[in-house]
This record gives C-alpha cells, sequence and structure tokens, in this order.
C-alpha cells in the first residue's frame, strides 16, 4: 500500500511532536517550517560563545505522568538529559529593596509566609492547603474521542479534591481571590496583588501554580531550548520524516471540504491526504483557510480572549561568573521604564550560571526580561526601530545595575530581541509567545483540534488552550496523529 501523506505546519514543539508520531505511525511525513531552525518559540541563539535562551524556564512533565510520556516518546528526556529542581521558584525585589521569595515546595513556602505575616496565618494555611490540592492535577493520555467511561471513573476519586478547587475558583481572577483570603499585612497584599492581581489573571492559574514544582515535576533541563528541540528533531528524522526550512505556507489547498495538502508563499504546491496545522493560530484559521471554517467558539476566542503581552529579552554575556540567590529574580518596580516601556509589571533578571553550557568557563550569560505591549511596537521600523533599540540596551544595562552593582565593565555581548523579532521568526499573532492569556472567563475553556466542515485537517498548538506552553503543544501534536489514526481505522502505536 502507497503511505498516506501528512504535511504538517511548523516547525515548533507542536508540529516537532505532530511529526515523530506521524512518523512512528507509517505516515508519508513533512513539516514545512518558516524559519532556518526547528523549535518555534523553543529557542536559544549563540552569541560569541554565550548562548541565550528564549524559552525554557521550566518544564512540566520532568518527573513522572503524561506529559513526562511525551517527552520521553519524543526523545526530549533520555538518559543523557539532566533535570535540575531548583528550591527557590523567583525571589521578588519591590522598588524599596525589600525581598520575597516564592519557594517551590510549598510546604516551606508555607512556612516562609507564616513567618512573613503571622496576622495573616489562616488564610495563608487555606491558600497553601489549595495549592496542595492542585498538586494533584494528572493531564489525561489519551483525547476525548479515546476516553472510556472506565477511565473517568478511575480517575475521578483522585480528582475529587481539584474539582472542588476548580468548582469554588474556576470563575475568579486573582485578584477575586485574595480578596477573598482578607489578607491583613500590607506587605504580603503588595506583593501578591501587585504580581498577579493587577490583570484579568486567571485565580486556578495561581493556584496551579506551585502544584507541579512541588512534586518535583517541573524541573529545568539543563542545555536549554535549544538542545531540547533539537533532540525532536533528531527523533523525527531518524523515523524517516522531512523538515522543509525557509518556506512559508500561503494557503491550505481545500476541494469539497476536504484539507489536501498547501501551496508555499513560492507557489510550490504540496499535495497530502491530511494536514496539521501547528503554527499560528490566527494565520492558519484566518489566513491559510480564508476564515472559511469558524465556529462561533473559535470567532469568539480571537475576538475577545485577552492575549498574553509580549516580550523584549535583553541577553547580557557577562566576563566573570555571576553568583546567584536564585534563578529567577523579578524586580517589581512599577516607577521604571525601559526605552519606550513603561514597566507596569516590573521586569526579570534570570541568572543562568547554574547552566554551565550557556556561557564559556568563568562566565555567565544573563537574560533580562519585561512585558512590552504590541501596540508600541506593530508600526515602529527602520531608523526608529533601531534608535529604541539603542535606548533599550542603555537603559537595561542601567536596571542590571540595580541588581547587580558594578556589572557594567564586564559586560562584552548585549543582545535584543523585541516582539517584532519573535514576530520575523515564528509568525506568532501580535507576538503573544504564549497564545491567549488564562483569565477568569476562559480558563475552564479550550478550542477543538477539528474546524467545522472541514475534514482532514486538526489543529495542534498552544492557541487551542489559555495558558499555552510547551506541555499542551506536545500533548495536541500527539492527539492530532491519534486522531487520525483512528479515522484510518489503524491502532496508534509508539515506538
Amino acid at each position: 500500500m502507497t503511505q498516506k501523506k501528512i504535511v504538517i505546519i511548523g516547525g515548533g514543539v507542536a508540529g516537532l511532536s505532530a511529526g515523530i508520531y506521524a512518523a512512528m505511525n507509517g505516515f508519508d511525513t513533512e513539516i514545512i517550517e518558516m524559519h532556518s531552525v526547528a523549535g518555534g518559540q523553543c529557542t536559544a541563539w549563540d552569541r560569541k560563545k554565550y548562548r541565550f535562551d528564549y524559552c525554557l524556564h521550566w518544564l512540566v512533565g520532568t518527573s513522572h505522568g503524561a506529559f513526562h510520556e511525551i517527552w520521553k516518546e519524543t526523545n526530549v528526556l533520555n538518559n543523557q538529559t539532566e533535570v535540575i529542581n531548583h528550591e527557590i521558584h523567583s525571589r521578588i525585589l519591590d522598588k524599596d529593596g525589600n525581598e520575597f521569595i516564592i519557594y517551590s515546595n510549598i510546604d516551606r513556602w508555607e512556612k516562609y509566609l507564616v513567618e512573613f505575616a503571622p496576622e495573616d496565618e489562616a488564610s495563608i494555611r487555606k491558600m497553601c492547603n489549595d495549592m496542595r490540592k492542585s498538586a494533584l492535577l494528572e493531564p489525561f493520555a489519551t483525547p476525548p474521542e479515546f476516553r472510556s467511561l472506565i477511565e473517568y471513573i478511575t480517575i475521578l476519586p483522585k480528582m475529587m479534591p481539584i474539582l472542588n478547587v476548580v468548582r469554588k475558583f474556576g470563575r475568579l481572577s486573582c485578584e477575586d481571590y485574595f480578596d477573598t483570603l482578607k489578607l491583613k499585612n500590607e506587605k504580603l497584599k503588595s506583593v501578591l496583588y501587585g504580581m498577579y492581581g493587577g490583570s484579568n489573571f486567571s485565580a486556578l492559574a495561581f493556584i496551579f501554580m506551585l502544584g507541579w514544582f512541588h512534586q518535583k515535576n517541573a524541573g529545568y533541563i539543563k542545555g536549554g531550548s535549544y538542545p531540547f528541540a533539537q533532540r525532536m528533531v533528531g527523533k523525527f528524522e531518524k523515523l524517516g520524516g522531512k523538515i522543509t526550512y525557509k518556506k512559508r505556507v500561503e494557503k491550505i489547498i481545500v476541494e469539497n471540504n476536504k484539507a489536501k495538502g498547501v501551496i508555499l508563499t513560492d507557489g510550490t504546491k504540496i499535495a497530502a491526504d491530511y494536514v496539521i496545522g501547528a503554527a499560528d493560530g490566527y494565520s492558519t484559521i484566518y489566513k491559510m483557510l480564508e476564515g472559511k471554517y469558524v465556529s462561533k467558539e473559535i470567532d469568539h476566542a480571537y475576538k475577545n480572549w485577552e492575549l498574553f503581552t509580549p516580550l523584549v529579552q535583553v541577553s547580557f554575556g557577562i566576563n566573570k561568573h555571576v553568583e546567584f540567590e536564585a534563578p529567577n529574580l523579578i524586580v517589581h518596580n512599577t516607577d521604571l521604564s525601559i526605552g519606550q516601556t513603561k514597566l507596569d509589571a516590573g521586569f526579570s533578571v534570570m541568572n543562568y550560571a547554574f547552566d554551565s553550557t550557556m556561557a564559556p568557563e568563568g562566565k555567565t550569560a544573563i537574560v533580562m526580561r519585561y512585558e512590552s505591549p504590541w501596540e508600541l511596537w506593530k508600526n515602529i521600523d527602520g531608523e526608529a526601530y533601531q534608535k529604541e533599540k539603542i535606548q533599550i540596551e542603555k537603559d537595561a544595562i542601567e536596571k542590571l545595575e540595580m541588581v547587580y552593582p558594578g556589572i557594567s565593565e564586564f559586560i562584552e555581548v548585549i543582545d535584543i530581541a523585541t516582539p517584532k523579532t519573535d514576530v520575523r521568526y515564528t509568525g506568532v499573532k501580535d507576538g503573544a509567545y504564549e497564545g491567549f492569556m488564562p483569565t477568569k472567563e476562559n480558563m475552564m475553556k479550550s478550542l477543538k483540534m477539528t474546524l467545522p466542515k472541514l475534514q482532514n485537517f486538526y489543529m495542534a498548538g498552544q492557541w487551542l488552550s489559555p495558558g499555552g506552553g510547551l506541555p499542551p503543544a506536545a500533548q495536541t501534536g500527539k492527539f492530532s496523529v491519534m486522531l487520525i489514526c483512528k479515522k484510518e481505522k489503524q491502532k496508534f502505536v509508539v515506538k
């Protein structure tokens, strides 16, 4: 029999995952990737022997569960990969230099918080208990179409505590949730409301934050994003898959409401039996498919759901070893600006001294990140764009001096990536690196992997579920192939 062909649009983690499972199951598989390297948002770049990582801070599924199985099956985790579990999740400094620590272990954080704000002990213990319940959350290993009644019945008793948390707080924002705690300590309120209460950010997303860390199931993979993605590429190519680089899909070919392949921007036509859209969701649905296959749910989501605010990343190569107390430091000072951006959420500094692969021996890679609204970037170009980058460099060095006094004289490399950089290399809508922001309106919702009335086409990637991230991207890649195997009436296999 002739192999059936699957074309996958996008070589990010979702596309690579789909490609790996498609090749495992005997399909002739080709990934079309617009960039010169695969990985999408999961990427890094080298500058004068420093490596500046754009994505990986931690990875859910480093020790067990459904995501863990995917990482093993796709070669992200193997006998050579080293997982680092940090004791501190984040260290926060306010504008007066006061320190606040978020520990990865909920029990340790609870003890710290009670010492920090003894007058709020009852509220703190309630919050941490909600978080402990969230640690019971286990993602399903199969798409809904594959789940039996027995599977639901088996998982229900274990999930009862977390279902109660979801019922109580599923439609609350962080600010709503903090209000229910009735906190008294002004410093604690300032940190929590300042970090998580200023937007419509979902209370559940906050409560779930430490669940996986508490179980040591959200570690950092040494080496970071680039080798992460390249291990997936190696697995895919070893299985016989093909990646076509530096090509972009212009249109998805549809005949009689059935996906039949793609047309590239250079006019090349690639025929296929199935198409998997693992690129930017908006571009796929509204441009490649011309908005012809849109449900009310999809239309509502893209018109109304809030997107992640884009990031500016300023990376520094430091010609000395810089000690660190925590991998991630957040300076929560809203009185500051970098370039044209007012730092409403402050800025973060990630010191990669814990990963020896990121800099030459005796040196340190440090990455500063801050949110910068797309409105500031969408129309800036040419000389104005370059001028803004020059100002960003000057202001960012000044901010780094606040964290590490005297560090300027040791800076030997500076690299700036803006929201426009992200859009240029990944095509992501409005620089929203993780798609839809999880809010009280959408945290309990997701978009379907199929589009109405369109056959032989499946969506995969982080635009299907608010919050995005690598695990759901990889999982939907796997699920898309499971659905194709079901339609082909063949057994889905992993090998």
